[in-house]
């Protein structure tokens, strides 16, 4: 089967808890990650702290996440391991591509993301329409740079 796009590497993992102060002291205090930004939305019901490890293209981003309302939803808090980013090469082909195949994507299409990149999600769950799905996990698909897809597709 011939894909129009190439997952080309992990571009984030998103870790929530109820505090994001006990997430910060275990990977950026202790572990040695750098922290890089803060991004707040309500609307995605998160306050996050962006992190990385690694340099230039092998930088992987680290979200350190907490709800803004614990009893509101998306509840980013649940579970710890809350999503995980993948860099493609050509997002809106990957995401016609995906969908003709039946994969489910959660609400909101293709959009900007909180470090500034066109991204969209894979739903956790399949449902009578679009039976594919992440199977328990949301996967954020990321539109990689120029320089990230040269990097990574050699």
């Amino acid at each position: 089967m011939t894909k129009p796009f190439k997952i080309l590497g992990i571009q984030q993992i998103a870790i929530g808890g109820e505090h994001k102060d006990r997430l910060r002291k275990l990977w950026v205090d202790l572990l040695g990650f750098e922290y890089k930004s803060t991004f707040v939305s309500e609307r995605e019901n998160v306050d996050e702290d962006i992190c990385a490890i690694g340099q230039g293209i092998y930088e992987i981003e680290v979200d350190l996440m907490q709800p803004l309302d614990i009893d509101k939803k998306p509840a980013v808090h649940q579970t710890p391991l809350n999503h995980i980013g993948l860099w493609v090469d050509d997002l809106p082909k990957a995401v016609e591509w995906l969908t003709s195949q039946g994969l489910r994507f959660a609400p909101g299409g293709i959009r900007k993301g909180a470090a500034g990149h066109d991204i969209t999600f894979v739903h956790p769950k399949g449902n009578a329409e679009f039976p594919l799905c992440g199977e328990g996990v949301l996967i954020e698909l990321v539109q990689a740079t120029p320089d990230i897809i040269q990097g990574l597709s050699s």
